[in-house]
């Protein structure tokens, strides 16, 4: 019995091994890129670090924000007015990355309340890679945890 145990043994490493020996024999070998392969001809974004001011994200942000608390958690909350906004970075990596720049504020909802409000305004980061793109988070009320903990992942 432990003749037949053992001979099964090897046969399946017998056999594993020569599957993997077959894999490695019948394989390709990694060659260089020849010229019509190479990136020459693309063309894409030209990221000049053109990204609009703090304020001009206001807008967006009311919009979407109002479009959020009523669609998605059935909230009649919206933003009723802002203040101390300011540029916390501009590009805080490295140049070769798109071009972001961080901002912070405090907003006033509807329900009285003052809230914190980090978000950053993209270089063509829009609908499809066309015009500026806006990220926000308002502290407190990222019920999807997207940004959490607190909306730090929304700073730099």
């Amino acid at each position: 019995m432990r003749d037949l145990a053992s001979a099964v043994k090897r046969a399946a490493f017998a056999a594993a091994f020569g599957v993997v020996s077959g894999l490695l024999a019948f394989g390709q070998p990694a060659y260089a890129a020849n010229p019509l392969e190479l990136n020459f001809g693309l063309f894409g974004p030209n990221y000049e670090g053109r990204v609009a001011p703090c304020e001009s994200a206001m807008g967006t942000i009311t919009t979407q924000f109002w479009e959020k608390e009523s669609t998605f958690w059935n909230s009649s909350l919206k933003i009723t007015g802002y203040s101390e906004i300011h540029e916390i970075a501009f590009r805080p990596w490295q140049s070769d990355n798109i071009p972001r720049r961080y901002c912070a504020g405090n907003v006033m909802l509807s329900d009285g309340k003052m809230r914190n409000l980090y978000y950053s305004i993209i270089e063509d980061g829009g609908f499809s890679g066309f015009g500026q793109g806006v990220e926000w988070c308002v502290s407190g009320l990222d019920r999807n945890w997207a940004y959490n903990p607190g909306c730090r992942a929304a700073r730099p």
